[in-house]
């Protein structure tokens, strides 16, 4: 029987159990045996990551064939107008190659947002703003790139949902695990 395990990822926690003396791991917070991340989660981002103790399950799940819709809270530099968002609706452009379009909005800033430590830096000059991203696939960095394409960049990145699986009621550092 498949088991998963949905994880509140901290800011500056890699996405693997081995310990490589720089980083938190998973083994930080996670103790149960023989699971293994369903993805990733670049280290300076926050969120929902799926971890499971199947292999096909896994494959599934970061399969792009599946294409797993995955949600992002983005902070960003400035305040993106309808032309920037109409860019990720469409698609941006990156150095390997399109993207596919992208549901995007702006947001008021979540609710019952945990503080990231460290702090985002901020800048009296320029304000911030939230968007709420969902992408079908999952290149490196990708939201990073799609925001800093339309002049936007990212300042803080937390995944909210993968699929059917969300964050709703895990606090930063905790995780449960889910009927399948």
């Amino acid at each position: 029987m498949s088991r998963l395990l949905l994880f509140n990822k901290p800011y500056g926690v890699i996405c693997q159990f081995s310990r490589d003396g720089l980083h938190t791991t998973l083994a930080d917070y996670i103790s149960v045996p023989d699971f293994y991340p369903a993805g990733r989660l670049d280290t300076d981002s926050e969120g929902l990551l799926l971890l499971t103790d199947d292999g096909k399950l896994q494959h599934h799940i970061t399969d792009p064939k599946h294409k797993q819709p995955k949600t992002y809270w983005v902070q960003v530099e400035g305040i993106p107008d309808q032309v920037a968002l109409e860019m990720l609706r469409r698609g941006i452009e990156l150095k390997d190659g399109l993207t596919l379009p992208a549901k995007a909005s702006l947001i008021t800033e979540p609710e019952n947002l945990w503080p990231r430590t460290p702090p985002v830096r901020e800048r009296k000059a320029i304000p911030t703003s939230w968007l709420e991203l969902t992408i079908h696939e999952g290149k490196n960095r990708q939201v990073r790139r799609m925001t800093a394409a339309i002049g936007h960049p990212t300042l803080r990145l937390i995944r909210s949902t993968i699929g059917e699986w969300s964050l709703d009621g895990l606090q930063v550092g905790q995780w449960r695990e889910v009927k399948l």
